[in-house]
């Protein structure tokens, strides 16, 4: 892993209109954090869906602005996994290391904060400084950034946490590429991290913490998801660890394989796993 990287802390889901996403995501189950403001500069707004050590932003544009610009070119296509954000306990040596490992299209170190609702009705402010790799490449097209939380204690609320449907973790991030294996390799060559191969599938592993990135090709990603190889599915699959599957079953779209309870939402498919249990 590269200096001031610690795995991943979440992943960003861009959508076209958050309220409807919040919705969406809160009938699977889910607890969704109120609506966060993010600055002018930034022009966007999110909502979070917090586990006990990494989430799921979803993040909607509100104002055109340079900063978003990708995310409104990543938007035009439709919603679905548009970045990957590294943890890092200091951006501003993380992003040092990057450019001298010649990284020198890499941007930062970029704070911001946004006010947020905290638990028995007082509110508080979360921040963040953040850098940036290069815009280009994108491994499976999903940009790479890095974050380090100023304000923990605003963002892991415990009222948050706890979800309907039992998921506490990200577990694994699948990638739908045509060339998996090459995916892969560039996410590791980021990340300076080694490229694991199982099954024709092409795992980068975290360490020492986060979910594993799982690059694939579209006929395994449907196999892997119960579905059938001529489907039209979203290019990502978000798998959750779950203690057992009876929370998450009433929320289920449909069961993949090894019992797997499976749904879709805003350009992802989300599965709830145990430690015991995987899709074959």
């Amino acid at each position: 892993m590269r200096d001031h990287v610690l795995g991943l802390d979440h992943i960003v889901i861009a959508v076209s209109n958050l309220t409807v996403s919040a919705e969406r995501w809160q009938a699977l189950g889910f607890t969704v954090s109120p609506r966060g403001l993010h600055s002018d500069y930034l022009g966007t707004a999110n909502h979070t869906i917090m586990f006990e050590d990494d989430y799921v932003e979803l993040l909607g544009v509100l104002a055109a602005t340079e900063f978003n610009q990708p995310t409104r070119a990543f938007l035009a296509h439709g919603a679905g996994l548009e970045r990957l954000a590294m943890r890092t306990d200091d951006a501003e040596a993380g992003l040092a290391a990057l450019k001298r490992d010649g990284f020198e299209g890499s941007t930062g170190p970029f704070e911001f904060r946004r006010p947020v609702d905290l638990d028995g009705g007082r509110t508080g402010e979360a921040g963040f400084r953040i850098f940036q790799w290069p815009l280009e490449p994108a491994p499976g097209g999903a940009r790479l950034f890095a974050c380090q939380h100023l304000t923990r204690e605003t963002v892991w609320l415990p009222s948050l946490i706890e979800h309907r449907n039992g998921a506490r973790a990200l577990k694994r991030i699948e990638i739908v590429a045509a060339d998996p294996r090459t995916e892969a390799e560039l996410c590791g060559r980021l990340l300076s991290l080694s490229v694991g191969e199982r099954d024709g599938t092409f795992t980068v592993a975290m360490q020492p913490r986060g979910a594993d990135l799982v690059f694939v090709d579209a006929a395994r990603f449907a196999q892997r998801w119960g579905r059938n190889p001529g489907d039209a599915l979203p290019p990502c699959g978000v798998v959750l660890a779950c203690d057992d599957f009876s929370r998450a079953q009433p929320f289920a779209e449909w069961t993949g394989p090894g019992a797997l309870p499976c749904a879709a939402v805003d350009g992802a498919l989300i599965g709830w796993e145990t430690a015991s249990r995987r899709p074959g």
